[in-house]
């Protein structure tokens, strides 16, 4: 019995040592450009305007609230609503964005579910007004 579970421990451990690859551990500039690019993407998705709204967290720890009025190549524009002071903000100091704005899909999808929920009212106001 104990044979036959060294046996079994050996094959194993040849299997996972067989199936492991090496991982790739990049510089952290690297993986830091990377992380900006995203949060650039990520930018651009929430467009510009009071509509474009944002929490902002840098790598320093400091919170911006507000909107965005700007979005560059290598920075964008923060504008806080109640006072009005615009922060310029590099994309790899961001450390995390939070946006409140919907995106161009999400407000196509509640507009088309509010114009079938208007036809089904219609279609039933419809059916028991007839039906009388």
């Amino acid at each position: 019995m104990l044979k036959k579970f060294l046996s079994l421990l050996l094959v194993y451990q040849i299997i996972n040592m067989v199936s492991m690859s090496p991982v790739y551990a990049g510089p952290k500039e690297e993986k830091q450009a990377r992380f900006a690019e995203k949060v650039k993407r990520g930018i651009l998705d929430f467009g510009t305007g009071t509509d474009a709204r944002v929490e902002v967290m840098l790598n320093d720890k400091t919170k911006l609230n507000g909107y965005i009025s700007e979005a560059g190549e290598d920075s964008f524009i923060v504008v806080d609503a109640k006072s009005g002071v615009a922060t310029t903000v590099a994309y790899p100091q961001v450390k995390r964005v939070k946006g409140n704005n919907l995106s161009t899909g999400a407000r196509i999808a509640i507009a088309v579910g509010l114009a079938i929920a208007l036809l089904l009212a219609v279609a039933i106001i419809g059916a028991s007004v007839s039906g009388d």
